[in-house]
């Protein structure tokens, strides 16, 4: 069974939409984890548009990416360029890979804007995650 850890600045936006869709896509053939650099709670619009799109992250917990530091990952992947270059060192063999990801949480605009902004990154995380599993399975 896979290991995945995806990470971001504060765990609250990019790697619960990751985690979420990387959860639904491998079922049960993985472990899915999501941590940050800092930990900001879940964002509610992240909830809201991922049920959206029948995901239901409701119970995600924002995490501190030391908190995962025995586990022997297969992968780690960041989502935002200040989470790849702050993270701190896994001493595993972990393949580790990168996307930066807009973060839709530092849109200011109308909600309706606001809402366009999150559905438009949750649908480029969600095809990213399509790939990654369609490649790392």
């Amino acid at each position: 069974m896979k290991n995945v850890l995806v990470l971001c600045t504060g765990n609250s936006c990019r790697s619960q939409i990751a985690h979420g869709y990387l959860k639904y896509y491998y079922g049960e053939n993985a472990n899915v984890y999501s941590a940050g650099v800092e930990t900001h709670g879940v964002n509610p619009k992240v909830i809201a548009i991922m049920k959206e799109d029948g995901i239901d992250i409701s119970e995600h917990t924002s995490n501190n990416v030391l908190e995962y530091k025995d586990i022997d990952f297969d992968y780690v992947i960041t989502v935002c360029d200040h989470a790849k270059e702050v993270c701190p060192y896994f001493p595993s063999n972990a393949e580790k890979l990168h996307h930066n990801f807009p973060d839709p949480s530092k849109l200011n605009g109308t909600e309706e804007e606001i809402h366009a902004e999150f559905v438009r990154v949750r649908e480029m995380i969600k095809s990213y995650c399509s790939e990654f599993v369609k490649s790392h399975s």
